[in-house]
Order: C-alpha cells, then structure tokens, then sequence
C-alpha cells in the first residue's frame, strides 16, 4: 500500500557539469514536502566528477 502525506522523493541533477559537456552526472535523491515547497529545489551540493560543490537542481 503505497504512503499517504506530501512528502515525495525528488532527484537533483548538477547544473554546472551538464552546461559543461563533461561525461557522467551527479545526481542525489532526497525528499521534499510537496506542500510548502511547490516548486523545484535548488541546493549546493559536492559534486566528485567536479571536484568542488555546485548548485543542484531538482529534475523532473
């Protein structure tokens, strides 16, 4: 039975490597309440590929 609430589990992509062209991605899932944030989650986070912490946005 699935979970009732507005809690979703999103994916966030790196804006930086993908203007870049670089192989691979990096991405991260994590959670989000639906309700207070309607729209797309934008975090600093580390990218390992990059080597430095870059903005990571939420992807559909």
């Amino acid at each position: 039975m699935a979970k009732k609430g507005n809690r979703v589990q999103v994916i966030l992509e790196c804006t930086e490597q993908k203007e870049s062209g670089l192989a691979g991605m990096s991405r991260y899932i994590t959670t989000k309440n639906r309700k207070n944030t309607p729209e797309r989650l934008e975090i600093k986070k580390y990218n390992p590929i990059l080597k430095k912490v870059t903005v990571h946005r939420e992807i559909k």
